[in-house]
């Protein structure tokens, strides 16, 4: 057990089969979830690497692998490359908006087409309305769902958590039919304008794992900061990232 503020215990789970790279084992340090959490406690471990999911904050202390690499946009310096302004162009015809966390059957409709593409062979694509919301939601925690609409159909839908320095993106699922339109990549873009417009300095990007090749597109968001040897270190435009 180990304390970030001195208040809050923090625990190292048992080894287990990493979720993210085959044939890794992985280890989790998490909050305690007994001991009441809050936006400002939750905010304070997003800045030392953590990440939620549903009511658990967690961040990977594997003793053989260092592969999971906190990032975040600070977005004041970010400029859209190449790429990103043809998936803003692409996208003019879509509109975002903002409401409460809470069910919604076209958000779940949508969220079982997409991890029915994207995770069939696992739990989440079998995911009951109640084990839906518990993975995005937590009584705690200041969360948005940011919908995309093209004219009248729901596109995309992203969870977004509201951390005292900016946002945190928790999950975005969106339609698998739409390719072509890189709505994951449009989220974020859209949440960092949001950042902007708030006036909030960081969007939360969660893991981004070098040898995920599903994780590459995290790091083209430049200047991009990642968490490593217990500070945020920042890498702009033609600048290489550490192994």
């Amino acid at each position: 057990m180990s304390t970030i503020n001195r208040q809050l215990p923090l625990y190292l789970s048992a080894p287990h089969p990493c979720s993210y790279l085959p044939g890794r084992i992985s280890s989790t340090l998490f909050a305690d979830p007994d001991q009441a959490m809050d936006m400002a406690t939750y905010s304070e471990l997003l800045r030392f690497g953590f990440r939620r999911s549903g009511r658990l904050v967690y961040a990977p202390r594997c003793q053989a692998c260092s592969q999971c690499v906190p990032v975040r946009v600070p977005v004041d310096l970010f400029t859209p490359r190449r790429v990103h302004r043809r998936v803003l162009n692409a996208n003019r015809d879509i509109v975002m908006r903002e409401h409460p966390a809470r069910f919604n059957p076209e958000h779940y409709a949508l969220y079982k087409r997409y991890t029915g593409v994207r995770h069939k062979d696992g739990e989440m694509a079998n995911a009951s309305p109640a084990a839906y919301l518990t993975f995005l939601r937590a009584d705690w925690c200041e969360t948005r769902f940011f919908e995309f609409h093209l004219g009248d159909r729901l596109v995309a839908v992203a969870v977004t958590d509201l951390p005292g320095d900016g946002l945190s993106a928790v999950y975005t699922f969106f339609d698998p039919t739409l390719p072509k339109r890189s709505l994951g990549t449009l989220a974020i873009l859209r949440q960092i304008a949001h950042c902007r417009a708030l006036g909030r300095p960081y969007l939360y990007l969660g893991y981004w794992i070098r040898e995920s090749r599903k994780m590459a597109y995290k790091t083209l968001f430049r200047p991009v900061e990642l968490w490593r040897g217990g500070r945020w270190q920042r890498f702009g435009h033609g600048q290489g990232l550490p192994d």
